[in-house]
């Protein structure tokens, strides 16, 4: 149970010790936050809480994909771990439990198939050349699937085709809810369905709605998209579970340092409602990318260009 950062933090707070340490580090994480600058004994002391919280179990402590008290679980792990924000690339650590060890989704999706090729299959005419399409008709025969995809495209499509602009952040909280609560057998073969036309690719293109999930009307540089993201707790998570596990490798047979493209590809389902959401860049590849440029980065161009190719030339992803 300690395993849980929602959980350890109870044992801790029990802890007279534990529970002075731990105010401490989340007074150091609170002024980091506000950019404040600390005095050399504050920043002592923040370095020193860190260290006496070696024995305690909030060290290890880990969050779940699909808990319901998630915000507050990531929270709790960023205040223990608030040294590895400093740098871009000390985020390789995943606040997330690994795939093996959460528990296992069960769907009803042999049902579902079942049900495709029986008393479905005029409902299904014609998809035969267009996986995507199939893909949304077995997600209808779901009422959680249906539900969810119906509430994020209401709400990502609201305020187009006028002078109102879309609201940015509820497209992108139902875009979580819908990849976070449709079992991944839907949500897997929506987004990832394999195409052979262009037909078929703008509609994979189209599954996250991106005129208002992904696009802005001017390309921002990619390191305000990442430094947006590092003030959300869920997009920091869901970006240091991203580096984990989609760490390209040449000499790997799937591209991955972890040998798991499984686990990468959820992890980029992940990154889906957060402020680096990605998405396909044509209606005719594979290809993927941040809606972001690195032109004007000055002395920063190099580091931008890493954010840009995690997903533009990740051989893993």
């Amino acid at each position: 149970p300690s395993s849980d950062c929602v959980v350890a933090e109870q044992l801790c707070l029990s802890d007279s010790t534990c529970n002075a340490t731990y105010r401490t580090l989340e007074n150091c994480t609170l002024a980091k936050t506000r950019l404040l600058s600390l005095d050399h004994d504050s920043r002592v002391r923040c370095l020193n809480a860190e260290l006496d919280l070696g024995n305690s179990s909030l060290l290890h402590c880990k969050c779940h994909r699909r808990m319901k008290r998630q915000e507050h679980c990531l929270r709790i792990f960023w205040t223990v771990h608030s040294s590895m924000t400093d740098g871009y690339f000390n985020l390789e650590t995943s606040p997330y439990e690994n795939p093996a060890n959460e528990e296992h989704w069960k769907t009803d999706y042999s049902k579902l198939a079942a049900l495709v090729s029986g008393k479905n299959c005029s409902q299904l005419a014609g998809d035969a050349t267009n996986p995507c399409l199939r893909a949304t008709h077995v997600c209808n025969l779901s009422k959680k699937c249906f539900r969810l995809r119906t509430d994020y495209a209401s709400i990502c499509t609201r305020g187009a085709g006028s002078e109102d602009v879309c609201d940015r952040r509820k497209c992108h909280r139902g875009l979580r809810n819908f990849f976070e609560k449709v079992p991944e057998d839907f949500t897997k073969r929506i987004l990832f369905c394999p195409c052979q036309d262009e037909f078929c690719g703008e509609r994979r293109r189209k599954t996250i709605v991106p005129d208002c999930s992904f696009q802005y009307n001017t390309k921002p540089n990619c390191l305000w998209l990442l430094d947006s993201c590092l003030e959300d707790h869920i997009c920091k998570s869901r970006l240091a579970d991203f580096q984990q596990n989609c760490q390209p490798v040449d000499m790997s047979p799937d591209g991955c340092s972890l040998h798991n493209h499984a686990a990468c590809l959820q992890a980029y389902m992940g990154m889906i409602g957060t402020p680096m959401t990605p998405n396909y860049v044509s209606n005719s590849s594979v290809e993927v990318s941040l809606w972001c440029t690195c032109e004007n980065s000055g002395n920063q161009k190099e580091k931008c260009d890493q954010i840009l190719g995690m997903f533009e030339n990740n051989k893993c992803l």
